[in-house]
């Protein structure tokens, strides 16, 4: 169990980090031009996600997000006390990464975002990114399982590009995301906005669940 918490946790702050990171390089070296930080931001999220993915989904199954382990744990895959542990480390992982990288950045480490996120469509757009992602996620492990690290890191990738939100799809990911005032910052009051429609998406992926058990 130990093993499982400290691949959760680092795999997290490991993703944090290379989104973070990216983003404020990203933006550094764009000249102005969101679209080019944007880019630089999503390939190097989906690298990162691939490389996660591949070396530690044999040892916690690589969640790095409370809502896919929530899924598994619907799916019976995990118990309510290791559903719970993986939650706080994922969360924990998340904010140690941001907070890492304001430290190799020379950055205040303690920050809060001021950068807005919210409306209807920004929201509608995260029910739709955590939607797709857990669906590619159970897909995948169910009919492509020595894939899934390439599948979940292509979807994360063009995720940034499809939707308005540029594909959170993370509760952790957006928490810590609110404590950094960079490229790839939430403010904290759209935070609830956000992991709401991560969790609708979570809640309508494990009826369908139940559904498929009938």
């Amino acid at each position: 169990m130990k093993i499982k918490l400290v691949a959760e946790f680092f795999g997290t702050a490991l993703l944090l980090a290379v989104v973070t990171g990216s983003g404020i390089m990203g933006e550094a070296m764009s000249a102005g031009n969101a679209a080019v930080a944007l880019l630089g931001n999503s390939i190097a999220t989906g690298c990162g996600l691939y490389v996660l993915i591949t070396l530690l989904a044999p040892l916690s199954g690589a969640h790095f997000n409370p809502v896919v382990s929530i899924m598994f744990w619907r799916a019976g895959a995990l118990n309510l006390q290791t559903l719970l542990s993986y939650i706080a480390a994922q969360i924990t992982g998340a904010i140690g990464g941001v907070w890492l990288v304001h430290l190799m950045f020379a950055l205040p480490i303690i920050q809060a975002s001021a950068k807005p996120r919210h409306g209807l469509g920004i929201w509608v757009s995260e029910l739709i990114a955590t939607l797709v992602l857990l669906s590619v996620i159970r897909l995948g492990v169910k009919h492509a399982k020595e894939k899934v690290a390439m599948l979940v890191a292509l979807t994360v990738t063009a995720g940034y590009w499809f939707t308005s939100s540029t594909f959170f799809a993370n509760p952790a990911v957006t928490l810590a995301r609110s404590l950094t005032n960079t490229f790839v910052g939430i403010h904290p009051s759209d935070v609830l906005g956000f992991v709401s429609a991560q969790l609708v998406a979570v809640l309508l992926i494990s009826i369908l669940i139940k559904a498929e058990a009938k």
